[in-house]
């Protein structure tokens, strides 16, 4: 992903202990300050830990619980104890199999660690990769609310204000516009996903983007008859036929258990769609 992927978006903290101090229930933050070797998570992993519930992981297991166990005892002994450091290895004295060695940095939770974590999650924000959804339709429904929770920026874009107001996602940003005009503005480097009720609509967009040809990802929904019909009128306007390849349709299409997966459930697509997602940044 775009920068540190321990970091963009894997958990939204800050909400939780906003709430937390608002309640006046203590809190504290657990942080696998040092990962080395094979762990179950990336240094920079964080949950927070109050008295009854738990935000975030770590990684879960031994590791997790172990974590949440000493953060819990920070928290009973009161203003006596204000941080912990927990070094575990990941072998089988702990019943783990890993192999590896975290540290974990425990600190209690202020208005201080607030600001710290709003500060981080808005620069984690400002970094994850940007996902442009044309269409508020049932695919693009679903592939705001798989993408809601995943290390993305997602905007989807409809000029209709009722299916805009459909959309799931509590970090979705929506959009109640042309979607024309939003991929001609859009910046450099992000990805597309053209899913609107007009055919000649997505031509014009998937125009635009292949003409400025700055996208890291164009997908349209369709068949290989709709891709064909497509790229022929995209040649007769002359656009270079190296971008013109790089225009995924149909979107989602997965190799597994030695087949072709195509399926067209709005909420299969949209796993899909993800997963095809997660590899051109991941890569």
């Amino acid at each position: 992903m775009s920068g540190d992927p321990a970091e963009a978006l894997s958990e939204v903290l800050s909400e939780a202990l906003a709430a937390a101090l608002a309640a006046g229930e203590p809190a504290a933050l657990v942080t696998l300050s040092e990962a080395r070797g094979s762990t179950p998570r990336e240094a920079g992993a964080a949950m927070l830990v109050m008295p009854e519930r738990v935000a975030g992981t770590i990684g879960g297991g031994t590791c997790e619980w172990a974590g949440i166990a000493r953060a819990r005892e920070l928290l009973a002994a009161g203003e006596a104890e204000a941080e912990a450091t927990l070094r575990m290895p990941l072998g089988p004295e702990t019943g783990q199999c890993c192999g590896g060695h975290v540290t974990l940095a425990i600190h209690r939770a202020d208005a201080r660690t607030l600001a710290a974590l709003r500060a981080r999650e808005a620069e984690s924000v400002a970094r994850a990769p940007l996902v442009m959804i044309y269409g508020a339709g049932h695919v693009g429904r679903a592939l705001a609310g798989a993408l809601d929770p995943l290390p993305f920026r997602t905007r989807i874009v409809d000029d209709r204000p009722e299916e805009i107001a459909r959309v799931p996602g509590t970090r979705v940003a929506r959009v109640v516009g042309s979607a024309r005009t939003a991929a001609e503005t859009a910046p450099p480097g992000a990805a597309h996903v053209v899913l609107t009720h007009s055919h000649a609509l997505d031509s014009l967009i998937c125009a635009a983007l292949l003409e400025a040809g700055t996208f890291a990802y164009l997908g349209l929904i369709g068949s290989a008859t709709k891709r064909a019909t497509f790229l022929s009128a995209f040649r007769e306007m002359g656009l270079d036929e190296a971008v013109l390849g790089r225009l995924v349709c149909p979107i989602g299409g997965r190799q597994i258990g030695g087949r072709q997966l195509r399926d067209k459930r709005p909420a299969i697509i949209a796993a899909l769609v993800a997963a095809e997602l997660i590899g051109v940044f991941a890569g």
